[in-house]
């Protein structure tokens, strides 16, 4: 199984300096998608996106620590085609008649010197729970005068394999191994 793991919304973590209290921030979910993307036959990269995501970060700063859950909605999945969309909510795939949200709870961050780099943590999908680590690869806070408060935004990707997660169907002509990218950003309460 691959190391990378989603959940770049701990990235958040930096919000603003100084501050030694966690810091809360409500994930923003017209400003937050989950995307994935796996090859096709061995011709082509296809891709997706759940457009609906929810979940909260925990901050402190100072001490580099913090907490990230993200909740991701099943039948949220667009494929770009109504038809591949109802496949890949069926029991064939990711089965959202019984397993409706696709689960991130982090466990540890991980700086390369002041800069979050990783998000290691636990991702449930179908009732299996594996460990991942999310790969960061942007992340920024800043006062959004559209909000009138702290914002943070990060990316991030992680690669897991989906015969891990009871979604291996026809394997190995749809590849085994899929990215999943976060675009993330949270709002400070």
């Amino acid at each position: 199984m691959s190391k990378p793991v989603l959940f770049l919304f701990t990235a958040l973590l930096l919000g603003s300096a100084g501050a030694h209290a966690d810091e809360h921030y409500v994930i923003d979910p017209l400003h937050t998608f989950s995307s994935f993307e796996y090859q096709h036959w061995g011709i082509s990269t296809q891709r997706g996106r759940f457009d609906h995501n929810s979940g909260f970060i925990d901050l402190n700063p100072v001490n580099k620590t913090g907490t990230v859950q993200l909740e991701i909605d099943v039948g949220s999945i667009s494929t770009g085609s109504e038809l591949f969309n109802k496949i890949m909510v069926s029991d064939n795939f990711f089965d959202a008649e019984h397993f409706q949200k696709i689960l991130f709870h982090s466990t540890r961050l991980v700086y390369s010197q002041e800069q979050l780099s990783q998000i290691e943590g636990n991702l449930t999908i179908k009732d299996v729970t594996r460990q991942v680590t999310l790969e960061i690869t942007d992340f920024k806070c800043r006062f959004m005068i559209l909000y009138l408060k702290q914002a943070c935004g990060a990316n991030g990707y992680t690669r897991i394999l989906r015969s891990d997660f009871n979604i291996g169907k026809y394997v190995p002509f749809v590849s085994d191994e899929v990215t999943l990218s976060f675009s993330v950003e949270g709002i400070r309460e």
